[in-house]
């Protein structure tokens, strides 16, 4: 898989030549549009001379398999996508956003926009499921109870940041011992993080530009 921030047919075609380039390959399963955050985002990908037609003539050159989106900022945007895709007759085949305890009450990925996936039959992958290091509940029993929700949700893949040895044996040991929490467990800790979770400051990525790459490089926008 490889992603482009390229909103323009130039621009994307030439970020994807540029990343085939350095994996050393001539094609990959999956293109993904990155950094759906803002609302006219989803209107460029799909405009005259947009991104789409890039990842379209990739496609039938053999570039490409499966096209999708990700993004981090409003589940509104990824609605916005979706709603343009089915109007230009248009079907993904993947899907990435966030999802952690903190998703549950604030600005939801997967209240609003998971179901409208499962139902279209887009591949969903979600990502941050511990909030990355600004989230409270990343260790403990609420750690426990977060990593089980996202193993128990319908995602093809969950990207976890392994940036520690812990990490990555605290998620083996999750898997190894998964049994699924019931709706009143579920609903228990979402109620437990609610509180910290409408402040917005745990889930930075929503709140502020610090994982915004695109607004901290416009250029890569071309």
């Amino acid at each position: 898989m490889t992603k482009v921030d390229g909103r323009t047919k130039q621009g994307a075609a030439k970020q994807l030549d540029e990343s085939l380039k350095r994996l050393q390959t001539d094609h990959v399963d999956l293109l993904q549009f990155h950094e759906v955050i803002r609302m006219e985002d989803p209107d460029r990908f799909f405009a005259n001379g947009g991104a789409l037609e890039a990842f379209l003539d990739a496609r039938k050159a053999g570039k490409i398999r499966y096209i999708g989106f990700t993004g981090h900022k409003d589940p509104a945007v990824h609605l916005r996508m979706l709603e343009l895709a089915r109007a230009h007759s248009f079907h993904f085949d993947a899907i990435l956003f966030p999802s952690n305890v903190m998703d549950w009450s604030f600005r939801s990925f997967v209240h609003q926009v998971m179901p409208v996936a499962v139902k279209e039959g887009i591949a969903i992958q979600t990502m941050k499921p511990m909030g990355g290091k600004f989230n409270p509940g990343r260790r403990g029993r609420l750690s426990r109870g977060m990593s089980s929700i996202r193993v128990g949700q319908p995602a093809s893949v969950v990207i976890h940041g392994m940036e520690k040895m812990e990490y990555l044996e605290h998620s083996l040991e999750v898997v190894k011992n998964f049994r699924p929490l019931s709706t009143q467990q579920i609903a228990a800790l979402g109620a437990r993080a609610r509180q910290a979770a409408m402040t917005g400051k745990y889930e930075l990525f929503k709140t502020t530009d610090h994982f915004d790459s695109t607004a901290k490089n416009p250029s890569w926008l071309s």
